[in-house]
């Protein structure tokens, strides 16, 4: 039977705390989900979310889905209403997708207690809406909510709403873990029992895991090896709560370390893409340390690591990167030997293989920053600038020479708080005096800057301050404390990342400022 990869990132996803996609973003979510190859794209619940109406209504003419199915998402009947007469399924039928996925109650406790209504009543809705929209032509999915809370407090009940569900013509009955509460050997002995108690192939089976042990992904894999062979996430894992089964850990375990080729070929590679452009829709900076997709989940920071990577990369990465659109970054810090700064470099461009002074050097005075707060595991600029002032040949200029620069805070009679900088530089020969204001005294320094240098080097108009962030580091000087500062500047369609670090704030970000101009400049001449 064939594998199917269930997408419900713009229904179950959506109800992640802070998270509200226009319809536009829905359109826009759901063309990715499809480079990704998933097989089906859960669209909403059109009827009840006006939200979700509109976005069916405009799938049908603005998606053109090359690899995945969309389904509307609604519930079975309600307790003693005809089924032809339940305005909510008639509004999954006028969402007009091939595909159909309803939730029903597999808890009799929920039934009793939620519904309220009749265990028999129950089966009677499932029964009904399932054969109701198999007849109007609709692939039909059943999420048998609570399946594995209502299999342990009655098994027969909980297997009978599966039963009935196949029975019917569902394509798939869902297992869901709805209050995200089981672990891998739970999730393994229910099926196993439940298929045992049963005639129910588990290939008709799916799995959806809410997050709440942690264990979603492990669920949904220990699933996959017990049978079941329809899996249901999404992207980044957005859901309620602590979020649902992360779709991208998923399929690339799925696909990687069981061999189960479950996405079309050549999509696996998009992840990263995917993953990123998603979580920018959604407004939700990318989680760096999640497995697979994360900046950093093939970082190495260790000089053990960095040692045998440079023989063989493998020998500390589960996987190829490549093989989900990632890289292997080396991460440069006070843990690095030779081969962390070697590697380090020629991931930057310089190799110095072939320059074992300016390697010995350059470890050392990065292992000498470090102990003095520097960091340059998030500061590639700074490293390369560092690494390259090694090699005359390779050295970057400075564009101007310091003569002084002077910071001023005034807080006026109105209440405005205004800061004014003035500096005094040379500049290929030429004595420079420029004054600017800012909102603050670091965008002050940068603007007089810039000001005074706009003549000589016009290329700055591109650059921006794109983000600035400041540290104190307690402790390092006996009672004082030093200060490091990350400056981000974007132009020229990339950005890079500076650090500068000094008892005074000012200093540490004319540090980090000096350094993003040397290399932006550096880097426009190429």
């Amino acid at each position: 039977m064939t594998f199917q990869v269930y997408d419900t990132t713009l229904r179950d996803g959506a109800q992640r705390e802070g998270l509200s996609y226009s319809v536009v973003d829905k359109l826009a979510v759901a063309r990715l989900l499809d480079d990704l190859g998933v097989g089906f794209i859960e669209g909403g619940w059109p009827g009840a979310v006006p939200k979700d109406t509109e976005f069916f209504r405009r799938a049908r003419t603005e998606l053109d889905l090359k690899h995945a199915v969309l389904v509307a998402f609604g519930a079975t009947r309600k307790a003693g209403l005809a089924v032809d007469a339940d305005p909510q399924v008639r509004g999954l039928l006028d969402a007009e997708t091939p595909a159909v996925a309803l939730v029903a109650k597999a808890d009799l406790r929920h039934v009793e207690r939620a519904l309220r209504t009749t265990a028999e009543e129950n089966l009677a809705m499932i029964r009904d809406t399932v054969a109701y929209l198999v007849a109007q032509g609709r692939r039909v999915f059943v999420d048998g909510e609570h399946f594995f809370d209502g299999f342990r407090h009655d098994p027969a009940y909980t297997a009978a709403v599966a039963e009935t569900a196949l029975a019917a013509g569902a394509e798939r009955f869902v297992l869901c873990d709805t209050n995200g509460g089981m672990l891998p050997s739970q999730v393994t002995a229910a099926i196993t029992d439940l298929t045992a108690r049963t005639a129910i192939d588990p290939a008709r089976l799916g799995m959806h895991a809410q997050n709440d042990t942690a264990c979603a992904v492990a669920n949904t894999i220990a699933a996959v090896e017990a049978g079941v062979r329809h899996v249901q996430g999404t992207a980044n894992g957005y859901g309620e709560r602590p979020g649902n089964a992360d779709l991208f850990a998923i399929v690339a375990n799925l696909q990687l370390k069981l061999g189960m080729p479950v996405l079309p070929e050549g999509c696996l590679e998009q992840m990263v893409r995917v993953s990123h452009a998603i979580a920018e829709i959604a407004n939700i900076a990318p989680d760096t340390h999640q497995a697979y997709v994360g900046a950093a989940a093939f970082a190495h920071k260790a000089g053990l690591h960095a040692s045998a990577i440079k023989v063989d990369p493998l020998l500390y990465n589960h996987v190829d990167p490549a093989v989900v659109g990632n890289d292997m970054r080396i991460l440069v810090t006070e843990m690095a030997g030779r081969a962390s700064i070697e590697l380090k470099s020629r991931e930057l461009g310089v190799d110095l293989a072939g320059h074992p002074e300016a390697l010995a050097t350059v470890t050392k005075r990065v292992k000498e920053l470090e102990a003095g707060g520097w960091s340059f595991e998030a500061a590639d600029a700074s490293f390369e600038l560092l690494v390259r002032a090694e090699l005359p040949d390779r050295a970057v200029p400075r564009p101007f020479a310091l003569e002084s620069y002077r910071v001023l805070v005034e807080h006026r009679e109105d209440g405005a708080v205004v800061s004014e900088a003035t500096v005094k530089i040379r500049v290929r020969g030429e004595r420079v005096i420029a004054t600017a204001e800012g909102n603050g005294p670091v965008n002050a320094l940068d603007e007089a800057l810039r000001v005074a240098l706009a003549r000589h080097y016009p290329e700055l108009r591109d650059f921006e301050l794109a983000d600035y962030k400041v540290r104190i580091l307690e402790g390092s000087h006996g009672t004082g404390a030093v200060t490091r500062v990350l400056v981000e500047t974007a132009g020229a369609g990339r950005d890079w990342t500076t650090v500068g670090v000094h008892p005074n704030v000012v200093e540490a970000s004319w540090h980090a400022l000096v350094d993003a101009l040397s290399y932006g400049l550096d880097r426009a001449r190429v």
